[in-house]
């Protein structure tokens, strides 16, 4: 079955053009997904010239691969974990920054209406047993101090115990961001697909290079999920994949609704959506650190099992996986970047990114525009927060380290490329080089630099999505070397080799 979210699969490609010239323009935007797209409505909208740099095409990266679920409550770590690291006002502030973020998608499907099927639905946070009572109540109590709607009016068709927030919602994001990038494409507001940026350099001018072009800017907006090259905000995030599985059912299938299933401290997230196979209910879920799991396809297994396990499964129709950076202290950095006046940021999303990359694309062009933004304090991306984030930071930090240690030390896991099967990646050395070998379900054989070009920790190899991962920041690259996604920008180099 091909690894293709099913958002992809019932949307139309785009075809904005590739930069092939030098263009100067007010702001930069590289990254073309929610965050960038709705950033250049803004900006554009209120006067300012704006060029979108896309790596491969509008919406298809990490906001194509979601749940296309809406909501002021968070995920991970949940608001109760914001109020005790914070306070009760500041749990308030994220649920009234993320409804606002929610109530502008909406108004955006009106104002070009927008068919990608948006619709008001509830949020339920359940547990089928006792295991996740307590942390259902704490968010409960949390939801409601943050002035949220909540009840106990839960329907599933499985006994579960919990509360739902109503009028919250669920649409196609790919549709959405690809309609909204088609109604603000103009001379005023470029877009640009299949244009990877190659080169950033934050100056009195900021100058962005992609293969074929370059542009000039007064400011840069890193739209990309981290920010490409080294920052110091990368200290405070941890990266991990997720897996989703969708699948058809012969029984009965749950009502239109956001359905979190808690399981110790994981939630499973599931909805149900008209496919172009047909209905179908998806679970979304199987959270690690990217580059930290070995057979990582026993993560769709799971899914399925999941489902199987509670409701009639006729089929699995598609599976998917993405990618998600969580703040330490579990709040998004959204702003200028610390230590720079030309580059703003948005990361930190954790599995919340379609609402908090709307949030940050309206914090980022009040700030540029000179508007006062009553969120942009609750974001500040150069905040310290020592209390708030100490013990994560440590964690995260020292599982950088201890990856990076690990790698070092490690031996070669084969010797000959000979011994790599179809379907494999392994590390070989060849001259004392630690070599990134991998071979396609067709034998033909890729052999490129181990090394990761973001801060030299050894990728490893990604056997669900035949991909090399970096286990220390989470970039992640082709069989063939080519950055799938950042924060590294360069690719790992090709290393001439004959297969023996």
């Amino acid at each position: 079955m091909s690894k293709i979210s099913m958002w992809k699969a019932s949307t139309s490609e785009t075809n904005f053009p590739k930069l092939q010239t030098s263009l100067s323009v007010d702001v930069v935007i590289i990254g073309g997904g929610i965050t960038g797209i709705t950033a250049a409505y803004n900006l554009s909208k209120a006067g300012k010239r704006v060029a979108v740099l896309e790596a491969l095409k509008i919406g298809e990266g990490d906001t194509g691969s979601s749940t296309g679920n809406l909501y002021c409550t968070i995920g991970d770590p949940g608001l109760h974990s914001i109020e005790s690291k914070f306070s009760a006002n500041k749990a308030k502030e994220v649920a009234e920054s993320r409804a606002d973020a929610v109530r502008f998608i909406e108004d955006r499907t009106l104002e070009y209406d927008i068919d990608c099927d948006f619709k008001k639905v509830p949020w339920n946070l359940f547990t089928e047993g006792n295991e996740s009572s307590d942390y259902i109540e704490k968010e409960k109590e949390a939801a409601q101090k943050a002035g949220v709607i909540t009840n106990s009016n839960i329907c599933f068709p499985l006994p579960v115990t919990g509360f739902m927030v109503p009028n919250q919602a669920q649409f196609n994001p790919l549709k959405y961001v690809k309609a909204l990038a088609e109604n603000i494409h103009s001379d005023h507001c470029m877009i640009f697909e299949n244009s990877r940026a190659v080169k950033i350099q934050e100056g009195e001018t900021c100058t962005v290079e992609t293969e074929e072009g370059s542009i000039t800017a007064q400011y840069i907006i890193m739209a990309t999920h981290t920010p490409l090259g080294i920052y110091f905000v990368q200290s405070s995030l941890a990266a991990y994949r997720e897996y989703a599985v969708a699948v058809k059912l012969n029984s009965e299938y749950p009502a239109p609704g956001i359905f979190w299933d808690m399981i110790e401290n994981e939630h499973y997230s599931m909805r149900v959506y008209d496919s172009p196979k047909g209905k179908v209910l998806m679970v979304l879920g199987e959270m690690h650190k990217t580059g930290q799991k070995d057979y990582n396809e026993e993560c769709f297994d799971n899914l399925e099992k999941f489902l199987r396990d509670r409701f009639d499964v006729a089929s699995v129709e598609y599976k998917w996986s993405a990618q998600q950076f969580k703040a330490v202290d579990g709040i998004p950095y959204i702003g200028l970047s610390s230590g720079n006046n030309k580059t703003y940021i948005a990361t930190g999303f954790s599995a919340d990114g379609l609402t908090y990359g709307t949030l940050a694309a309206m914090i980022i062009a009040d700030e540029i525009l000179g508007n006062d933004n009553p969120w942009a304090k609750t974001y500040d991306a150069s905040r310290l927060t020592p209390i708030a984030s100490a013990s994560n930071f440590i964690k995260e930090n020292l599982n950088v380290a201890a990856e990076l240690i690990k790698d070092t030390l490690k031996k070669a896991e084969v010797k000959n490329f000979t011994d790599i099967q179809p379907g494999e990646g392994k590390i070989v050395e060849i001259e004392g080089q630690k070599c990134a070998a991998s071979r396609t379900q067709e034998g033909e054989l890729f052999a490129v630099s181990a090394i990761c070009t973001h801060m030299g920790c050894t990728v490893h190899w990604n056997q669900a999505e035949a991909s090399w991962d970096c286990p220390c920041h989470g970039s992640r690259f082709t069989q063939k070397g080519e950055v799938i996604e950042g924060p590294a920008i360069a690719p790992l180099k090709n290393i001439n080799t004959k297969d023996d």
